[in-house]
């Protein structure tokens, strides 16, 4: 595909994502934050993306962010890095340099190597605690019943969390989980809510999503690895 017939692709998708999200071509549409999930995608295509008006993007790795996003950040100002894959406490300063928002706390180690980045560092990142509703050992996350007292821990050490973000166990209907977050958030006090991805992100935000991670559908299928 050339460069035009990429350009016109992505313009396509990222418009019919914005319709079936609420109308309207802000970068917050409806009042949900379209986050571009742009895990190995190169720069050409994240320059092209924030052409046509991308503001939030989304990196699962500390390394692979550092290898093409401080010159775009450099270079465009107003957008806004998120972090939605799990992160080691020994990358918690690297973390803390390069993203706006974390979403992924989950254990109480990672918290204080944030709060210690922060101190360090003079900065200071919006944070998520992430929740695995399904309790699969496979997958990051603190279980449910531990939220509350992983969030009271953050407060006390005072490492601010605004929201929760969930990825529901794959190939089952994923509203259950996205409405015991937003339970859970509304208990907390907190007013995030990063669930939704490619494939479920219309639930997700009738349920109360305010964050959306989307990949596939913006910026087309990965090649295969």
């Amino acid at each position: 595909m050339d460069e035009q017939s990429q350009d016109d692709a992505f313009k396509q998708r990222l418009s019919a994502l914005r319709a079936r999200m609420g109308g309207g071509g802000a970068a917050t549409t409806g009042g949900v934050t379209l986050i571009g999930a742009s895990k190995t995608q190169p720069a050409p295509v994240l320059e092209m993306a924030i052409a046509h008006g991308l503001r939030d993007f989304g990196e699962n790795k500390v390394q692979e962010a550092q290898s093409k996003w401080p010159a775009l950040k450099a270079a465009h100002p107003e957008v806004r890095l998120h972090l939605i894959g799990p992160l080691q406490s020994n990358k918690a300063a690297d973390a803390v340099a390069l993203f706006d928002v974390i979403h992924t706390i989950d254990r109480e180690k990672i918290a204080d190597a944030l709060v210690a980045a922060c101190e360090k560092l003079g900065k200071r990142p919006a944070f998520l605690v992430q929740v695995n509703t399904g309790e699969e050992p496979q997958k990051a996350g603190v279980p449910p019943r531990e939220v509350a007292a992983l969030l009271a821990h953050c407060r006390k050490i005072g490492l601010p969390i605004s929201g929760l973000m969930c990825v529901p166990p794959e190939g089952i209907n994923p509203a259950p989980h996205f409405a015991l977050l937003k339970k859970m958030a509304s208990e907390l006090g907190l007013s995030e809510l990063s669930m939704g991805m490619s494939g479920d992100f219309e639930t997700a935000i009738r349920l109360g999503s305010t964050m959306v991670r989307v990949g596939t559908a913006l910026f087309g299928a990965r090649p295969p690895t």
